[in-house]
């Protein structure tokens, strides 16, 4: 079998020609992987209310946005390119509303035992439900913003521990 090519320029996801690849994982040690990633809707007090108050022309926004999310963690291979395809082992995503802000925070977790991260999936799974909200809301509202997707933490993995730094209005 063919030794893997060094990487060009230091570039990982570059081979020495400079062409894109996909890193080898396969001598790395499986390990428990953990990402949480976050995404922010900003809607009007008027949509705000309709949303938390169930009452959207299309329906239950937060159930459809749970399920699109996790539906895109599943599918975050399949549209990252080269993003190793993952075997999940869960995907929780959750709603905090600021009634103050007329905001919804949706936060999105991925696990896994593997020899890659799941950090990708994570934020595919935030990115993927915000828009979806964005989705149920847009016959009522069309200038919704989505804003401050970010990886929050991740755990597992040679690089060990990360926790972004709180982030202010």
């Amino acid at each position: 079998m063919a030794q893997p090519l060094p990487p060009a320029e230091g570039f990982t996801h570059l081979d020495e020609k400079g062409r894109a690849r996909m890193v080898d994982v396969g001598a790395k040690e499986v390990t428990t992987r953990v990402a949480v990633a976050e995404a922010y809707v900003r809607l009007s007090p008027g949509t705000y209310g309709m949303l938390a108050g169930k009452t959207l022309p299309k329906g239950d926004a937060f159930a459809c946005a749970r399920v699109a999310g996790i539906l895109a963690a599943k599918k975050t291979s399949d549209l990252i390119p080269l993003c190793h395809p993952l075997g999940l082992d869960a995907v929780e995503i959750t709603f905090d509303l600021d009634d103050a802000a007329h905001c919804v925070r949706v936060q999105a977790e991925a696990r896994l035992s593997a020899k890659t991260g799941v950090e990708m999936e994570a934020l595919m799974a935030a990115s993927v439900a915000a828009l979806t909200l964005y989705d149920m809301c847009k016959a009522v509202q069309k200038d919704i913003v989505i804003d401050r997707v970010r990886l929050l933490y991740k755990a597992g993995g040679k690089s060990g521990e990360f926790r972004a730094a709180q982030m202010r209005e």
